[in-house]
C-alpha cells in the first residue's frame, strides 16, 4: 500500500459537520461508477463502499454502483467527467484510469487525471507480484531476472493489458534492473494472463494481488516478489523486490474516490469523511482486504489530490525512463 500520510481522526470527525446547504445532501439516489466489469478488487471494494457509505451519509442515502467498463478504465472515468458535479455521481478509480493510462496513452486518454476531477479519498491498494508458472526453474525473483539479462529478447512476460499498472512496474523493474529486454504480451484481463501463465505460454508476469492470489494458493503459479516495500500479510514468504536488490523499489496499484471536477468542498468533505469511516470500520476492512484491496489510511480531498500528483509523476517518469511510444503515432 502506498505510503499516505496518516490524518488525526478529529479532524475526519470535524470535517461531517458541513455548512447548512449540504445537511439536505443526500435527497436522491448517488451513483458511484466503477470503469471495470463486476466481480473485480474495484467493484467489490465499490459495493462495500456503497453499501456502508449510505448508512454514514443519512437514512434518506443510498448508493448504487454502476459498471461501464472498457479501455483500462478510461470509459467510465470519461464518462463521469461530464457529469454534474453535485455529488450525485461518484468515481471509484483505479491506477490504471487516473495513473497509468494518461502517463502511457496520452492520446487514448481524453481527461486529465487531476483536474478534470475532484479528489474525495484514497480507499486503498496493494502490490504487484512477480510471478512465474509452477513448472519454471525459476526459484527466486534474483534468478530470473539474471537469466533475462543474460539472454536479451529471449523471455516473454505477460500483462493484463499495455499501459496498464501491470506493464508499467514490469518496465520499471527492466530499467531498474540495468535495461532488461523481454517481449512484453499484452492480454485482456488479469484472468487471461494467470490462465496463459499456468499453461506456460509466457516466462512471467506482473500482475496484481488480487489476480495473482488464487493462482498461488492452488500450486498454479509461483509468487517471485511483490512490488510494495514491505511483504504482503497474505504470503509473507513472497520477498519485496527493495530486499531482492532493487532499493527503494515501489509501485502498487490503488483506488481513489473521485467526482466530477467543482464539486462543493463542503461536499467532498462529507463524503471523504463517510468513506473514512468506512475503511475504519473492522469488518469493511476485512472485506476489502480479503478483495485484494487493502484499505488506505485517513486521507482528505486535499491529501488525495496530492496523492495523485504523486501517482501521475511517478508513472510518467517510468514511461520516459522506458522510452515508451504506446498509441503514439
Amino acid at each position: 500500500m502506498p505510503r499516505l500520510a496518516r490524518r488525526a481522526l478529529p479532524m475526519l470527525a470535524a470535517s461531517l459537520a458541513a455548512p447548512a446547504f449540504a445537511q439536505t445532501y443526500p435527497d436522491r439516489t448517488i451513483t458511484l461508477v466503477v470503469p471495470f466489469l463486476a466481480g473485480g478488487s474495484t467493484d467489490i471494494a465499490a459495493r462495500i463502499l456503497a453499501e456502508r457509505m449510505s448508512a454514514k451519509l443519512g437514512p434518506q442515502a443510498r448508493i448504487v454502483v454502476e459498471n461501464r467498463a472498457g479501455a483500462g478504465g478510461s470509459v467510465g472515468s470519461e464518462w463521469v467527467r461530464h457529469r454534474p458535479a453535485d455529488g450525485y455521481t461518484l468515481l471509484l478509480a483505479s491506477a490504471s484510469a487516473l495513473g497509468t493510462n494518461p502517463a502511457a496513452l496520452p492520446q487514448q486518454t481524453p481527461y486529465d487525471p487531476v483536474a478534470d476531477f475532484t479528489q474525495i479519498a484514497v480507499i486503498g491498494g496493494g502490490p504487484i507480484v512477480l510471478v512465474v508458472p509452477a513448472q519454471s526453474p525459476f526459484r527466486s525473483a534474483q534468478e530470473l531476472l539474471e537469466a533475462v539479462k543474460a539472454r536479451p529478447g529471449h523471455y516473454s512476460w505477460a500483462t493484463s493489458g499495455a499501459g496498464g499498472i501491470g506493464h508499467l512496474t514490469g518496465e520499471a523493474i527492466k530499467v531498474a534492473y540495468g535495461g532488461l529486454r523481454a517481449e512484453h504480451v499484452p492480454y485482456r484481463g488479469g484472468s487471461a494472463v494467470m490462465e496463459a501463465l499456468a499453461k506456460g505460454e509466457v516466462d512471467y508476469s506482473l500482475e496484481v494481488l488480487a489476480s495473482t492470489a488464487p493462482h498461488i494458493r492452488d500450486g498454479l503459479s509461483r509468487g517471485l516478489a511483490v512490488s510494495s516495500l514491505r511483504r504482503h500479510p497474505l504470503f509473507p514468504d513472497i520477498p519485496s523486490l527493495d530486499e531482492v536488490g532493487l532499493s527503494g523499489f515501489e509501485i502498487t496499484t490503488w483506488n481513489l474516490l473521485v467526482a466530477p471536477r467543482g464539486l462543493p468542498e463542503p461536499l467532498a468533505a462529507q463524503l471523504s469523511a463517510a468513506a473514512n469511516a468506512v475503511l475504519a470500520e473492522p469488518a469493511a476492512a476485512e472485506r476489502m482486504a480479503a478483495a485484494g484491496v487493502d484499505p488506505a489510511a485517513p486521507s482528505t480531498p486535499a491529501s488525495s489530490r496530492d496523492f495523485l500528483l504523486a501517482e501521475v509523476a511517478k508513472f510518467k517518469g517510468i514511461v520516459e525512463k522506458a522510452g515508451l511510444r504506446l498509441g503514439r503515432g
